[in-house]
């Protein structure tokens, strides 16, 4: 059997290099034609039902604007339900039949099943389940000396996707619905100052290639991949318990330019309409797929790279540090690294709270 092994492993990867390389051709016809036939006959958004998660900013509210636009009826969940207000607002204008917003936190099953209930008190059904939310970061591993933190990153990337996932699937079979999922490029690129983000991103991926197979046919699931867009979570911003807005005042250290929110919500949108499995942005990205299959190390020295020509800074753990005025008036942190500020005494109810919200 080692043998057999050892013979496929030098054979197989080459001949299928090489058998891709002649069928490409082909195949990006097939998929020309397969996108122009889903294209004419995108599905129609008109008194459908969607609810979208994370709806209080950044990718979140975009898509919501972008199913406003085809005058779909939209139920807006998210925690800051201040925020969903003035967002409900602005789809009433754009076009949205109704919109429906409730608070909840999608971490939470029984909230999960009361914003699903509703919904369906309300409308009768369910067409689209839009899931948006995600927690981001951009520490090191190593300066992290509370482990209480990681579970945060699992739950709101992870669980927070698969328990609205769970209670509205009934409901998605009988529409012959879809679901969307927000995912991201680090679920395969490993970027630096994003193991926790891009592990959580990974099993998600997993998670809903794997459900693709079970629901077959009857409910499309439309995986979003991206790169740096501008989100909360590119900016900088993270939010406090009670709602108020800051920026750090230091930037990433290795930024690769994604393009804006605006424009990837509407491919989203489109894509989740025609049934598209995948919607990446920018498509450019996959080009570091092939590098991570045939050549790794190519990769790793790239990293190394910009790791070395942008330094060793570091900044401080999402969500805390001193906040300083800088500017126009808005509020800025400027603060110590994670390892010593999560040696400091601090509670964690009042950690906890300070983690990004990121709604891409």
């Amino acid at each position: 059997m080692d043998l057999v092994n050892s013979f496929m492993n030098w054979v197989v990867p080459p001949a299928s290099m090489v058998m891709l390389a002649f069928a490409w051709p082909a195949l990006s016809f097939l998929h020309a034609c397969e996108w122009l036939y889903s294209t004419y006959y995108s599905e129609d958004m008109e008194d459908k039902v969607v609810i979208i998660t994370g709806a209080s900013s950044g990718i979140g509210e975009q898509i919501a604007y972008e199913y406003a636009k085809r005058r779909a009826n939209l139920v807006l969940v998210a925690r800051r339900e201040f925020r969903l207000i003035g967002i409900s607002e602005n789809a009433r204008r754009m076009g949205a039949k109704h919109v429906l917003i409730i608070a909840a936190d999608v971490v939470k099953e029984e909230d999960c099943r009361r914003f699903v209930n509703e919904t369906i008190s309300l409308y009768g059904r369910l067409d689209h389940l839009v899931n948006t939310a995600s927690l981001g970061h951009t520490f090191y591993f190593e300066e992290v000396t509370d482990t209480s933190v990681f579970p945060h990153f699992m739950d709101i990337n992870f669980w927070g996707n698969v328990y609205p996932t769970y209670v509205a699937l009934p409901y998605l079979h009988q529409s012959n619905g879809k679901i969307v999922v927000n995912a991201s490029v680090e679920n395969w690129l490993p970027l630096p100052r994003m193991s926790l983000y891009s592990a959580a991103k990974a099993a998600l991926v997993n998670f809903y290639e794997t459900l693709r197979f079970e629901v077959r046919d009857e409910v499309g699931i439309t995986i979003a991949t991206h790169g740096w867009i501008g989100s909360e979570m590119t900016r900088g911003k993270f939010m406090l318990e009670e709602g108020a807005e800051m920026q750090w005042k230091e930037e990433r250290e290795v930024h690769v330019s994604g393009g804006p929110v605006e424009e990837f919500a509407k491919l989203i949108v489109s894509g989740a309409c025609r049934g598209d499995p995948y919607v990446k942005y920018p498509s450019w990205y996959d080009t570091f797929l092939l590098f991570r299959v045939f050549a790794p190390n190519v990769l790793r020295w790239t990293f190394r790279l910009l790791l070395a020509t942008h330094g060793a800074r570091r900044t401080s753990l999402v969500g805390t540090g001193r906040p300083v005025w800088e500017g126009a008036g808005r509020p800025l942190l400027e603060g110590p690294s994670p390892r010593k500020l999560i040696a400091s005494p601090v509670t964690s109810s009042q950690l906890s709270p300070q983690y990004q919200q990121k709604m891409e």
